[in-house]
C-alpha cells in the first residue's frame, strides 16, 4: 500500500497526514489498524476535496501521468520537450506490507520504464545556468546547474563523445542512461532528464548536496558499528533492489555513495551497471573491491556485489579496506584477493566478524548472498538484529551525521575544482550514429 504524502498534504492541508503519522508510529506493526487508518485518511481527504477546488488533486494526477510518459514538466509551467524527464514522487512504504510483494511492485514499475526507449533531445543545456564543478574524471565532469525557469537544481553529468568513443565505452554509456532512467528507489540516484548536443551527452541527476560518504569517512577515520549499520542497511537495500531488477552494480565503494541533507545515502555512478539475467564475464570495477571471480575471468553474477559489500563493511569500521596494504603492488593485491588472505581486526564485534567472513568467501558455495537463501542470509544476520528495515526505508531513523548545508547552491561539502576552460563546440554532430538512441 503506497500513501502519496505529497498529494494528501496539498489536498487535505496536511492535517490528516500528521494525525496518521502520529498514530502510525504507535501501531506500525498492526496491519488491521494501519488499513483502518488509511481508510480514514481517504475519507478526510475527500471531505476537504468537497469543500475546496478539486484542481489540486487533478493537477497532481496529471503531473504523474505526464511524468510516466517521460515528458519534462515543472508544476505551474507549460509542458516542455527540451529534455526527457524521469521524475517520481516520494512514497511512504507501509510496514504491514510484505517486503517481497513490495519488490514485486518495484519490478513492475521498473519493467514498464525499461521497455520504453526515449532518445534525448539535441538541446544541450539550453535553459540552464551552470554554477560550479562538483567533480571531474576522464570522461567529463559533473556540474551544479540551475533550471532558469523552474529554479530547480541538478547535478549534471557531462560526458565527452570523443572520449567515450576513444575508450570504447559507448555501450556502457547507453547502459548507464537506461539504468538511471529505469530505477526508482530511495537510496539510489535516478535520472531526472537527459539531453545531448554535437559534442556532449548530459545526464541530469538530483543534486545531493551533503557530499560523498568517502569524504566524511576519511574525516572521522572510521565508523562505530552502530553508525556503520545505519549506512550498510541502506546500501544493502539498494543492492537488493538492483539485483531484484536483474541489475549488477559492480562499482561499490565509499566514493560512489552520496549523503543527502538529512544524512541518508544515495548510491551513484552507474557506469558499470548492467542488466544480466544469467552470468557475464566483463572485467570492470575498482581494484581493491574486485571479487576473485572477476580477477580470474570467470563467469559471475550478483555474487560480485556481495563481495564488494563485505569490503565496504570492513572499511566502514576498520578505516581501510582489507586489501589496501598491498595496493601499490597490484598483482600482489590480486593474489591476496584470490586467496582471501586478509587480517580481521580484533576490535570487530563477533557478529561483524562473522558477517564479513561469510561475505569475503572466495568459495562461491559459501559466500553469503549466493546461497540458497539468497540475500536473506545477510538481512537476517545477527549483526542486523533489531534493525527496523521499514523505518530505514521510510527515513524515520535519525541519521548519525547531518551534513551542514546553507542553501541549494552550497557546494562546501564537495572538493574544490579549478575553473574549467570553455567547452569545445563543433559545427557538426560528432558520432551522431553511435548516440542516435541516447
Amino acid at each position: 500500500m503506497f500513501v502519496y504524502i505529497n498529494v494528501v498534504d496539498k489536498c487535505a492541508k496536511g492535517v490528516c497526514v500528521q494525525l496518521f503519522k502520529g498514530i502510525y508510529l504507535i501501531f506500525r506493526h498492526n496491519a488491521l489498524t494501519i488499513e483502518i487508518l488509511f481508510c480514514c485518511l481517504i475519507v478526510v481527504q475527500n471531505l476537504f476535496l468537497e469543500k475546496e477546488d478539486r484542481s489540486c488533486n487533478m493537477k497532481t494526477i496529471e503531473l504523474q501521468r505526464i511524468q510516466s510518459l517521460g515528458t519534462s514538466i515543472d508544476q505551474g509551467q507549460e509542458i516542455k520537450k527540451t529534455s526527457v524527464a524521469y521524475a517520481s514522487p516520494e512514497k511512504f512504504y507501509n510496514p504491514a506490507d510484505n517486503y517481497d510483494s513490495l519488490m514485486g511492485k518495484f519490478r513492475e514499475e521498473f519493467a514498464k520504464i525499461w521497455d520504453t526507449s526515449n532518445p534525448s533531445p539535441s538541446t544541450g543545456l539550453e535553459g540552464f545556468e551552470e554554477l560550479a564543478t562538483l567533480g571531474a574524471g576522464s570522461f567529463g565532469r559533473v556540474i551544479l546547474a540551475k533550471n532558469c525557469k523552474s529554479g530547480k537544481y541538478y547535478a549534471v553529468k557531462i560526458l565527452i563523445k570523443d572520449q567515450i568513443v576513444k575508450t570504447k565505452q559507448v555501450t556502457h554509456v547507453h547502459s548507464e542512461k537506461k539504468v538511471l532512467a529505469s530505477i526508482r528507489f530511495p537510496f539510489l540516484i535516478h535520472l531526472e532528464f537527459s539531453c545531448k548536443d554535437f559534442d556532449y551527452l548530459y545526464l541530469g541527476l538530483p543534486y545531493i548536496n551533503g557530499g560523498e560518504l568517502f569524504t566524511y569517512h576519511r574525516k572521522v577515520k572510521r565508523f562505530n558499528e552502530k553508525q556503520a549499520r545505519f549506512y550498510a542497511s541502506q546500501v544493502f537495500m539498494g543492492l537488493e533492489y538492483l539485483h531484484g531488477m536483474s541489475l549488477l552494480y559492480r562499482d561499490l565503494k565509499p566514493e560512489n555513495i552520496l549523503i543527502d541533507s538529512k544524512g541518508y545515502i544515495k548510491i551513484t555512478d552507474f557506469g558499470f551497471a548492467k542488466k544480466v539475467e544469467t552470468r557475464t564475464m566483463t572485467l570492470c570495477g575498482t581494484p581493491e573491491y574486485l571479487a576473485p571471480e572477476i580477477i580470474k575471468s570467470k563467469p559471475y553474477g550478483t555474487s560480485v556485489d556481495w563481495w564488494s559489500y563485505g569490503i565496504l563493511l570492513y572499511e566502514f569500521v576498520a578505516g581501510i579496506s582489507p586489501f589496501s596494504p598491498h595496493n601499490r603492488e597490484i598483482m600482489v593485491m590480486y593474489s591476496k584477493i584470490c586467496e582471501g588472505e586478509y587480517k580481521m581486526p580484533t576490535f570487530f564485534s563477533t557478529q561483524l566478524k562473522d558477517l564479513v567472513d561469510h561475505l569475503l568467501q572466495v568459495d562461491l558455495s559459501k559466500r553469503y548472498g549466493n546461497l540458497i537463501n539468497g540475500n536473506k542470509d545477510i538481512k537476517n544476520h545477527p549483526w542486523f538484529k533489531n534493525l527496523d528495515w521499514y523505518a530505514i526505508l521510510n527515513r524515520e531513523v535519525t541519521a548519525p551525521f547531518i551534513p551542514h548545508v546553507a542553501n541549494m547552491e552550497d557546494i562546501s561539502n564537495f572538493d574544490k575544482f579549478p575553473e574549467t576552460k570553455p567547452m569545445h563546440r563543433s559545427k557538426t554532430d560528432r558520432h551522431a550514429d553511435l548516440f542516435a538512441d541516447f
